[in-house]
């Protein structure tokens, strides 16, 4: 019988907060069984695999991490949201970088894998800060792309310690953003006029 008490949501956030506090890699089965206080056999009773476990948290962080970035931008747009979104982003990878990291490398097995799911969740908050700028149809999906790879790649290198100059870290990440709105801007010709719950 499963221990009481436990079940498939409560392995997956026990992990992921342990992944958090030792990092993604260290994150074993054998771990998050101590962790639990069972055997690692009765983690099987809750998540299939490793793989699973992994899948799961996932799932998890880009869920979270696309509602605290949507919660950010609520009622802002144009360069306020671009800026709400990239500082949410930032302090969620910052805060959760383990649980952050089951996320990179993982490919969908289909629309309905959870990952996907949550991927295409976590993507939302991004694409209603692009509906502020007057970017073409068509460079829409190059602008989503250039906005998940320049905050993703600054919050994930912060996360891990990458930024070494006495130059504060908050400066140069305010000058990015600036450095994207600009982009932004240009390849639209235009920011649009702010509008509530963009």
């Amino acid at each position: 019988m499963p221990r009481a008490g436990l079940h498939p949501d409560a392995v997956v956030g026990a992990g992921a907060a342990l992944a958090d506090e030792t990092g993604f890699a260290a994150l074993t089965m054998g771990a998050l069984a101590e962790r639990l206080g069972v055997r690692t056999p009765s983690l099987y009773k809750h998540v299939a695999s490793q793989e699973d476990l992994h899948r799961r948290i996932a799932a998890l962080a880009l869920t979270e991490a696309g509602d605290a970035v949507g919660a950010a931008i609520q009622g802002r747009s144009g360069r306020d949201a671009l800026a709400a979104a990239a500082h949410a982003l930032r302090d969620f990878v910052v805060t959760h970088p383990g649980r952050y990291a089951a996320t990179v490398g993982l490919t969908p097995t289909g629309p309905d894998d959870p990952v996907a799911v949550a991927a295409a969740r976590g993507l939302a908050p991004f694409e209603a800060v692009l509906r502020g700028y007057d970017v073409a149809a068509e460079d829409r999906v190059h602008a989503l792309r250039a906005l998940r790879s320049v905050f993703h790649g600054f919050a994930t290198l912060e996360a891990d310690g990458g930024f070494q100059f006495s130059t504060t870290v908050d400066d140069s990440f305010d000058w990015l953003v600036d450095l994207v709105h600009r982009g932004l801007v240009a390849a639209g010709g235009t920011a649009q006029v702010p509008q509530h719950g963009a």
